[in-house]
Order: structure tokens, then C-alpha cells, then sequence
């Protein structure tokens, strides 16, 4: 499931750091949480799409390893992030 052009527009716009920025650890996460929650309304009509599944765990882990660092580097902007994303942690 990927992003449609201006809804990845519209999430690099809100987290990046300056007007070039495409790559930072902050748009990269927020980027894979939009595909995480298109993911879960995907798994409410196709429960049984396995696949798909194992591309979801993926993307988590890859969000969870980008969190870890940004955490580890910059707290603070680690903690404003998963308040802005509405993470748990």
C-alpha cells in the first residue's frame, strides 16, 4: 500500500526540518506510521492476507529501529515526535 503523492507531500511538510529535507529519521518514521495505519485498515477487510503481514512486521521493526536511534541521539525531538505522531511511548 503506498502513499499517494500529496498525502506524502502534505507528511513531509509537517516533519521536516528544513525545505530540502526528505530523509530525516522524523519524516522517515512519520512517513512509516501513515503506511502502518493504511496497513491496519487493510488487515480489517483481508484478515487472512499473510503477506501483507510479514511487509507490516517489517515496517514496525523498521519504525521501531528509527525510534530507537533518534531517541539514543536526540531526546528531544524524540519525545516531540511520538506526541505529534501519537505513538505510546
Amino acid at each position: 500500500m503506498s502513499l499517494s503523492t500529496e498525502k506524502k507531500g502534505g507528511i513531509l511538510a509537517q516533519f521536516r526540518r528544513g525545505p530540502q529535507d526528505t530523509g530525516s529519521p522524523e519524516v522517515q518514521i512519520a512517513l512509516l506510521s501513515e503506511r502502518i495505519a493504511g496497513l491496519g485498515e487493510h488487515f480489517a477487510a483481508h484478515k487472512r492476507d499473510h503477506s501483507s503481514r510479514r511487509g507490516l512486521v517489517k515496517l514496525v521493526n523498521q519504525r521501531r529501529r528509527l525510534l530507537d536511534y533518534l531517541k539514543a541521539t536526540k531526546p528531544q525531538k524524540y519525545q516531540e515526535l511520538v506526541e505529534r505522531l501519537g505513538l505510546r511511548r
